[in-house]
């Protein structure tokens, strides 16, 4: 569904976004980072139509400028195999398909997920599909992350729009599952810190390659 830095786990992702567990046991967002309240009081984002869990309790939105063409950030986003580069809690990471970027497309990747109050040390394998998506404007996809005693379903859009200064991406994801809602609290800070990090790596490696220091 959908997915980090400190000592984390990531899977907003998922990957659906999960990406999403991302900081167990520590909870501090990133420097620099740009994040709106957990519980974002607006419109949800959608994709063609279709939006993240209107039922899920665990929840998150945020955004950032990008300083960089929407062309080198697509190609970051969607180029999901090379995710381990610039991500640096993404272990491993493979299209389940094969051409273009699109809807039904699938993947699969990992993240270690540290000990913590509410599970054991072990690895996040999360199975993301899109569904939906439209080329430098949105992508949808949803999918689980599973681990030892710990499974999360997670739904995931992101939103690009070019704007003065560069490129406002937007992301909103949810969580559901039996470990997450035990501690809605704590399971929505942990998704928080790994979306503020994804952003941050995001903005960085594609800054990066549009020449900026």
């Amino acid at each position: 569904m959908p997915g980090i830095r400190t000592t984390s786990v990531r899977a907003a992702l998922f990957t659906a976004p999960l990406v999403a567990v991302a900081l167990l046991g520590t909870g501090v967002a990133p420097a620099g980072a740009t994040g709106s309240a957990s519980h974002h009081t607006g419109k949800s984002l959608t994709c063609r139509g279709k939006g993240v869990d209107p039922d899920a309790v665990v929840r998150y939105r945020t955004e950032t400028v990008i300083d960089a063409p929407l062309s080198t950030i697509w190609k970051l986003q969607t180029d999901v195999e090379r995710w381990p580069s610039w991500q640096e809690h993404v272990t491993t990471s493979e299209r389940l398909d094969h051409g273009p970027f699109r809807a039904g497309s699938a993947f699969r990747w990992t993240t270690p997920v540290p000990p913590n109050p509410v599970t054991p040390a072990t690895s996040l394998d999360i199975t993301s599909t899109v569904k939906q998506v439209k080329r430098g404007s949105c992508i949808r996809w949803t999918g689980p992350a599973v681990g030892e005693q710990l499974r999360i379903d997670g739904v995931h859009v992101w939103n690009f729009t070019k704007v003065r200064g560069g490129v406002r991406v937007t992301t909103e994801e949810t969580h559901t599952g039996e470990q997450v809602e035990a501690n809605v609290p704590f399971a929505t800070e942990v998704l928080s810190t790994g979306l503020e990090t994804w952003l941050l790596e995001l903005k960085t490696a594609a800054e990066a390659r549009a020449g900026h220091r």
